[in-house]
């Protein structure tokens, strides 16, 4: 007699976990195209960290696809036959439908994390805190200090971080080592006693999961992919909300509907946790103010 599997959960869900505007992105395109900090003058600034190859650049790829209904390919994407494919910290900023208006949030990309070598944990604190330039080649033996061309000595608010996304392969998650968890872990320290939001997407989840790749729809019935993304909450305490499931644009030559929903989808809310916030920094800043 064969073994009785009826206690091992099903590898899809009858209904999804969570809910995604398949059928509706324009509501949540309209909603990024339409955002405008409360702050004049103001942008969001989103810095991006995860492993080697991750599909950080192609991320940020991915949404000037979506916002710009065309592919783009503004950031270079990671060859694997290269270590640490990004080394200089470099801001991308997306083109509204006039070229010479930009969406007001930008994305950061930086060197990967390695168990030995990658972006020291040093230089991300000080990006965070807006104290390092554009074009700063990162040095996985010496962090920037004070002093440096590059380092930031007169901050102004816009170079500061106010999102902070961890980007992590679905398809590799259960290879990324101890030490370059423990690297994300002190980064997520780092973020929150400066109180930034942080949020996780997880990527390549088509080469993850066969029946993904046949149907994105079924990213959030997987019960494989909701237990790598309960495992990754547990290790580095990020909240399984603010975990989204993303495939980036890689070898499409067309925009497809049911990728871009899944990009536009952590977009929105890592506007929303940008906007408050700067909003409740602006708040702090006035309340102190009020007792001078």
């Amino acid at each position: 007699m064969g073994a009785d599997n009826s206690t091992q959960p099903p590898p899809f869900l009858d209904t999804p976990w969570r809910q995604i505007n398949w059928k509706d992105k324009q509501s949540d395109l309209q909603y990024v195209k339409n955002y405008k900090p409360h702050i004049e003058g103001r942008q969001l600034r989103i810095l991006l960290h995860g492993p080697v190859g991750a599909g950080k650049s192609s991320f940020i790829n991915s949404v000037k696809s979506v916002l710009q209904g065309k592919m783009c390919a503004a950031a270079l994407v990671h060859d694997m036959s290269q270590d640490y494919f990004t080394k200089k910290y470099t801001t991308y900023k997306i083109e509204k439908e006039n070229p010479s208006t930009f969406y007001p949030f930008v994305f950061n990309d930086i060197m990967g994390l390695e168990p030995i070598k990658g972006v020291l944990v040093d230089d991300i604190k000080l990006a965070l805190m807006g104290r390092v330039k554009e074009d700063y080649k990162f040095n996985p033996e010496h962090k920037l200090s004070d002093g440096d061309q590059y380092y930031n000595t007169e901050v102004n608010p816009n170079d500061e971080v106010q999102v902070l996304v961890c980007v992590i392969p679905a398809d590799t998650v259960n290879l990324i080592s101890k030490e370059v968890i423990r690297k994300i872990q002190e980064i997520r320290e780092v973020a929150s006693e400066l109180g930034i939001p942080q949020v996780a997407v997880i990527t390549r989840i088509d080469q993850a999961c066969p029946e993904i790749q046949k149907d994105l729809k079924n990213a959030y019935k997987s019960t494989y992919l909701k237990e790598k993304m309960e495992q990754f909450s547990m290790e580095v305490g990020i909240p399984m909300n603010c975990i989204f499931h993303v495939k980036n644009y890689s070898e499409e030559i067309n925009l497809n509907d049911d990728v871009d929903s899944l990009i536009l989808s952590p977009l929105r809310h890592i506007i929303d946790f940008g906007e408050d916030f700067m909003n409740h920094k602006l708040s702090q800043s006035e309340g102190s103010h009020s007792y001078d």
